[in-house]
C-alpha cells in the first residue's frame, strides 16, 4: 500500500491492504454524505491504479458532484454500463484524449460535462445517466438546441457547437474500443449547427508599438516583450509563457532564435540577421539584449513574487487579464486579442508579398491552408494583385502589336 498519495490522487479513494497482500482500492463515501441522503455508497475499484482513478475522476467524484449540487440527482455509478458518462470514460482512458494538451483537455471535458449534466424532462435524470442506444440523432439535434440558450435565456451558440464537436469526437474514439457496447452510428454527426466562428482580426504594426509602449508605462515591459515576440516570431501564447527560454536564443552563440511550435511539433531555426550581417529583427533583438534576465524563460513576471522571493512565470488566465488592461490603456479596442498578433505578423508578410513556402518556413505551419488562415487579405494585397494582372494585360497588348 503507498505511504505517500502520488499527485492527482481521487478525492474519496482510498487503498487496502487484501490478505493476498495484494492492494486494491474502493471509493468510500463520506459518512456526513450517507446522513443527507446519498444512495452512491461505497464502491470496490479493483486492483489497478489507472483503472480506478479514471472511474472516480470520470464517473463517480461527477456523479457525486452533481449529487451535492442543488437539484441535481445521483446516478448509480454501478450500473453505469452503456450510458453516456460511461462512453465518456472510455474516451478519457483513450490514448488519442491521453495525447491532447491538458489545457485542451480541460477544454474538452468542459464540453462534454456540459452535455452530461443537461437534466432530462422528468427533472429526476441527466443526459449522462441516459443508455447510448437511446440517443437518437433527433435527440442529439435537440440536446444541441438547449445548450445553445444558458438557463438566463442568453446564447451560447460557440459552447453549444465545441459540445457537439466533442461528443462526436467522444463516440468516435470509444466505439472503436467497446464497439460492442456503443452503437456504430454516431447521433452526434451531421448535427446542423449555426455558429460561425468569427475571424481573428490581426494587429497592425502601429498598434503592437503601441501596446507596447502602453505596457512599459504600466511597470510590465514583460507583456510588451511577449507581444513582439507574437508578432515577429509568429508564436502562441503558451509556447512563448511555457517554453521559450534563453537557451533558445543565440544558442551555443550562433546567429538563430530556435523557435518550437508545440501545436504543430515544427522546429524552426530562424535567423537573426542577413547575408550582409544586418539584424532582421532589430527592433525585438535590441530589446531582448537590454532586458534583464530573470529567469530560464525569456518572459518572466516583473516583480518578485512576495513570498518566494524570486521571479516566477506568467500563469496564462493572469496575463490573458493583463492583456486586456494594457490593451485599454494603450486605446486599442477590445475585439483584438493576443493571438492577433500573431496574425498580425502573418499578414504583414502577406503584405510584403511572401510565398507560402516563405511564410511557412517562417510561422512553423504545415500546409498553405493553414497559412491563409493566419495571413488575412487586405487591400494592399487586393491593390497589388490587380496591379500586377493590369501590367500583364499591358505588356500582353504591347506583345500582340
Amino acid at each position: 500500500m503507498p505511504k505517500r498519495k502520488p499527485a492527482g490522487w481521487p478525492r474519496y479513494m482510498v487503498p487496502k491492504r487484501l490478505a493476498s497482500g495484494s492492494v486494491a482500492y474502493y471509493w468510500s463515501m463520506p459518512t456526513w454524505a450517507k446522513k443527507n441522503g446519498c444512495t452512491i455508497g461505497s464502491l470496490a475499484l479493483g486492483g489497478d491504479y489507472g483503472v480506478a482513478k479514471a472511474r472516480c475522476d470520470e464517473i463517480i467524484n461527477p456523479q457525486f458532484d452533481a449529487w451535492r449540487s442543488k437539484g441535481a440527482f445521483p446516478a448509480n455509478p454501478v450500473s453505469n454500463h452503456g450510458t453516456f458518462d460511461w462512453m465518456v470514460g472510455v474516451y478519457k482512458r483513450s490514448p488519442q484524449y491521453k495525447k491532447l494538451k491538458p489545457g485542451t483537455r480541460a477544454d474538452y471535458d468542459r464540453a462534454l460535462q456540459d452535455v452530461s449534466q443537461l437534466p432530462l424532462k422528468d427533472g429526476k435524470r441527466r443526459i449522462g445517466e441516459m443508455s447510448l442506444k437511446s440517443i437518437t440523432p433527433g435527440g442529439a439535434d435537440k440536446i444541441y438546441d438547449r445548450l445553445k440558450i444558458n438557463a438566463d435565456g442568453e446564447a451560447r451558440e460557440r459552447s453549444a457547437k465545441a459540445s457537439i464537436v466533442c461528443c462526436k469526437l467522444a463516440w468516435t474514439t470509444a466505439w472503436r474500443s467497446e464497439p460492442k457496447a456503443i452503437p456504430s452510428i454516431n447521433p452526434f454527426k451531421g448535427v446542423k449547427m449555426d455558429y460561425v466562428a468569427e475571424a481573428t482580426r490581426p494587429v497592425t504594426h502601429d498598434e503592437l508599438l503601441r501596446f507596447v509602449a502602453a505596457a512599459d508605462t504600466e511597470g510590465e515591459s514583460s507583456i510588451g516583450t511577449a507581444a513582439m515576440l507574437a508578432f515577429y516570431w509568429l508564436q502562441r501564447q503558451t509556447d512563448i509563457l511555457n517554453g521559450l527560454s534563453w537557451g533558445h536564443y543565440k544558442p551555443d552563440g550562433k546567429p538563430i532564435a530556435k523557435i518550437w511550435h508545440h501545436k504543430t511539433g515544427a522546429e524552426v531555426d530562424l535567423p537573426l540577421f542577413d547575408d550582409a550581417g544586418l539584424p532582421l529583427w532589430p527592433e525585438l533583438m535590441e530589446r531582448l539584449d537590454s532586458l534583464e534576465r530573470r529567469g530560464t524563460l525569456i518572459v518572466m513576471r516583473d516583480n518578485e513574487d512576495r513570498t518566494r522571493k524570486t521571479f516566477l512565470p506568467w500563469k496564462e488566465d493572469y496575463f490573458r487579464h493583463r492583456v486586456a488592461d494594457i490593451r485599454a490603456a494603450a486605446g486599442i479596442d477590445s475585439d483584438v486579442k493576443f493571438m492577433g498578433l500573431r496574425h498580425g505578423g502573418n499578414t504583414e508578410g502577406a503584405d510584403a508579398d511572401l510565398s507560402d513556402a516563405q511564410l511557412r518556413a517562417l510561422s512553423g505551419h504545415k500546409s498553405a491552408a493553414m497559412v491563409h488562415l493566419y495571413a488575412k487579405a487586405t487591400m494592399k494585397q487586393r491593390r497589388e494583385g490587380a496591379r500586377k494582372r493590369r501590367d500583364a494585360r499591358a505588356e500582353g497588348r504591347s506583345s500582340e502589336k
